[in-house]
């Protein structure tokens, strides 16, 4: 098993872009590049002068309005922009230091002014929703925040410090079939939770998935999300994107779905197993021309040595047929990644369960008023979370049972009593009625990012003040609360007491902000509601 896949012997070409050439106009394509973190795959440029992002020099966007739709921020007042990590085609990762704790973090600055097209600007937005929707996930890289000034976007998330997953193996120089499958089962939950989460990732490749820290047992984490998309239900996609080892026939077909990731990790994993990519050629055009003639090598070493069990595991994984290939979650039930990585596996929250847990935790006002913005939201903001309803909505009433939630927490790694799987269907269900409809699971599902809006929060306060007063009086707080039945006095009184920080009686926009902004943050170790 020590013969992997060396720097010498990787010939890889990304297409990590959405090419709109002829499925075999072969084109050069850009070299591969090695930062902390991929950069974001869409034209952006490196500032020129100062080595880290100035906040005050004039740029083209200088007087536009903010891509994000939330007011400029100084991310310098927040976090201390350190030494370079990386540096690829697109930009630019710094090491932070975030001020108020001294945490370490990754940044990615994005010059606006390199953003000149709509659709660039489009493919920021969509990497941050991404982002925040699947932060939480156990093998899936932390998202801290975006932030923006006139000049720059700046993406904070969580700092890799043990380096790619290839150089790590490539340092231990061998390691046993039953090492592979307990690595590969992490990259096999990625693919997992993005599927289930409404997400293709498109762009698998094991650059993409770095180790959490050097220690020797440091999980991975998947990292570069330029290319993901959410799922549209009746979609198939065009576009030309991935790298070329690891890319799926019907990619270069111009014709396919989600199955495209199993088909890359699928790759991975061939490559984990025997050092060498399935299809291989010295060129893009000879790579590509492989993967379409499908032909798959499992005899010649060392595929004698490899289990039965993991070659069958490859050829469902590498069905040319993306309709008779293997899902992500029959993959993790295949008996060779139980042989290999099941047992040791520890159990950690979804970042749905998370999001829930915290919902289920807040106070009733602040229930309501997050369904106020659940219900304000378009469809572009909630693709994932449709997908996810309707993933665990598997009789398709429209609701969702508690047999249901029980079930589709389970296939998202959850280890849950089911008391505590009922104490959360309790805290989602806002009208009582026993079930969980789609704007109730979109409530309690949502990023709360979302509260990042100013739009959203100022719609939910009025939903509040009915006489636009500017606050909130015991009796509207009663009428609102009597609408969804909680309006009974000792919830009114733990709402005004909890809110009300000035004690007037009365609850202002001020003290409504910071109720809701307090505590929505994805990580149990982190702040509470």
């Amino acid at each position: 098993m020590g013969n992997c896949f060396t720097k010498s012997h990787n010939n890889e070409v990304p297409i990590s872009y959405e090419s709109n050439s002829p499925p075999h106009d072969y084109q050069q394509l850009p070299k591969r590049t090695t930062p902390q973190q991929q950069q974001p795959h869409y034209p952006y440029h490196a500032p020129k002068s100062d080595p880290y992002p100035s906040t005050s020099s004039s740029s083209y966007y200088s007087e536009a309005a903010p891509i994000l739709g939330k007011p400029y921020s100084d991310i310098k007042s927040l976090y201390t922009l350190e030494n370079e990590l990386g540096r690829g085609q697109f930009g630019i990762t710094y090491l932070c230091t975030e001020k108020a704790t001294g945490r370490k973090y990754a940044c990615k600055s994005i010059a606006r002014r390199k953003l000149t097209r709509k659709k660039e600007i489009d493919d920021v937005k969509r990497e941050i929703m991404i982002l925040q929707h699947l932060t939480g996930q156990p093998n899936i890289v932390e998202f801290k925040g975006a932030y923006e000034d006139k000049q720059y976007v700046y993406l904070v998330m969580e700092l890799c410090k043990g380096g790619e997953l290839f150089d790590r193996i490539i340092a231990k120089g061998s390691y046993s079939e039953r090492e592979a499958a307990s690595i590969f089962r992490q990259i096999v939950n990625v693919v997992h939770a993005c599927h289930f989460m409404g997400v293709i990732h498109r762009d698998l490749k094991p650059e993409n998935f770095l180790m959490v820290s050097k220690n020797d047992d440091a999980p991975l984490k998947a990292t570069d999300f330029g290319l993901s998309v959410f799922i549209e239900e009746g979609v198939m996609y065009k576009e030309i994107v991935g790298s070329a080892y690891y890319v799926a026939p019907e990619v270069l077909k111009r014709n396919y779905g989600k199955e495209i990731d199993v088909w890359s990790a699928g790759v991975i994993l061939y490559i984990l197993l025997c050092g060498v990519p399935p299809f291989w050629a010295e060129t893009e055009k000879g790579i590509f021309e492989a993967i379409l003639e499908g032909e798959l090598d499992l005899d010649s070493a060392p595929w004698p040595s490899i289990s039965a069990a993991a070659k069958d595991l490859i050829r469902k994984m590498l069905n040319f047929d993306p309709k008779k290939r293997i899902t992500a979650s029959d993959a993790l039930e295949h008996p060779w990644m139980k042989e290999g990585g099941a047992a040791s596996d520890k159990p950690i929250d979804s970042a749905v369960l998370i999001r829930m847990k915290q919902f289920r935790a807040m106070n009733k006002m602040k229930k309501l008023a997050l369904k106020v913005i659940a219900e304000s939201l378009t469809d572009e903001e909630i693709k994932g979370l449709k997908q996810m309803f309707k993933n665990m909505d598997t009789d398709r009433s429209g609701t969702i049972t508690f047999e249901e939630l029980k079930s589709g927490l389970s296939r998202l790694g959850s280890k849950l009593s089911e008391y505590e799987i009922r104490q959360l269907m309790d805290a989602a269900d806002v009208d009582n009625n026993g079930t969980i409809d789609y704007a109730e699971f979109i409530t309690a599902t949502m990023h709360r990012h979302k509260l990042d809006k100013e739009e959203s929060l100022r719609k939910a306060f009025q939903y509040f003040d009915k006489d636009n007063s500017g606050y909130v009086t015991r009796d509207e707080l009663r009428q609102a609360l009597t609408e969804y039945k909680m309006g009974d006095e000792a919830t009114i009184d733990e709402v005004i007491d909890d809110v009300d920080t000035d004690k007037d009686g009365k609850i202002n926009y001020e003290e409504f902000v910071t109720m809701m902004r307090q505590g929505t943050v994805d990580n149990d170790d982190k702040e509470k509601p």
